[in-house]
């Protein structure tokens, strides 16, 4: 089965599109967990256990770690959500030429989906999308304030630059495996976006800390319905300053977030 096709029966199951983020600050996790071996993993695992009921996918972002304890504690983290049977998407926005690309697309082995820069173009994504069980999804109109310096530039053809990019995510999509990151942040956007590309699957951050439009990240995320609405801040520390209880306040918060976007599906 194909990333999307796998996605689609979790959402079914889950009756949710959330995407928890597992970006495991060490400096908000909580005291009692810091003398642990792998403290971010065992953040990690009792953030699953409170919030897979809840979970469409787990999305990990690359960046929490990048030493050597922390790769080891998102091996045990990728490998305990897929016990639990929910996917990991690995925010990673990976994307090199030749064989530092083919490197890059090594970590599909461990993870079922990840994100990508298009900004080197197709020869730099090809080992990710030449992986049809895997999913890519590609930078388009990003939730930060910045992403406007680039993606909203005006091309010669009068349209701007994250438009393009949604039009060539679309050419890519050949082995039915290509989604679009695109910020629930700006949902005129979202908008657009939807009906240019009618059948591509969103990833669409920026709803929980970020204080995205909730109502348009579920409209226009999904395809066929099949999409994602991550929450990473607004989950995992949502118990910032209840010690041992923690886990409980990120699964509270994972529901909170699952049932509203529920009202508009």
């Amino acid at each position: 089965m194909s990333f999307f096709d796998r996605l689609r029966d979790r959402i079914a199951r889950t009756d949710s599109v959330v995407s928890v983020g597992l970006d495991p600050d060490p400096a908000r996790i909580p005291e009692h967990l810091r003398e642990k071996d792998l403290p971010r993993w065992a953040f990690n695992r009792r953030i699953i256990d409170a919030t897979h009921e809840y979970a469409a996918v787990y999305k990990p972002n690359a960046a929490f770690y990048e030493d050597a304890a922390g790769w080891r504690s998102l091996r045990e983290t990728i490998a305990y959500a897929h016990g639990k049977g929910v996917p990991v998407l690995l925010d990673g926005k990976r994307a090199d030429i030749g064989n530092t690309a083919r490197q890059y697309a090594a970590l599909l082995d461990e993870a079922d989906a990840i994100t990508v820069n298009p900004y080197m173009g197709r020869d730099s994504l090809q080992p990710f999308l030449s992986r049809a069980d895997k999913g890519v999804f590609v930078l388009c109109r990003t939730s930060n304030p910045g992403g406007a310096d680039l993606q909203d530039l005006e091309l010669a053809s009068g349209e701007p630059v994250y438009q393009r990019v949604a039009a060539l995510a679309d050419l890519w999509n050949e082995r039915g495996n290509v989604g679009l990151v695109v910020g629930a942040t700006a949902p005129e956007e979202l908008e657009d976006l939807r009906e240019r590309v009618p059948n591509l699957p969103f990833l669409v951050p920026g709803v929980g800390a970020q204080g995205g439009d909730a109502e348009a990240a579920v409209t226009h995320g999904l395809a066929d319905g099949v999409g994602l609405v991550n929450s990473s801040r607004g989950i995992i520390f949502a118990g910032d300053g209840a010690g041992e209880g923690f886990e409980k306040a990120a699964g509270r918060a994972a529901k909170r977030l699952r049932d509203r976007l529920n009202r508009h599906r």
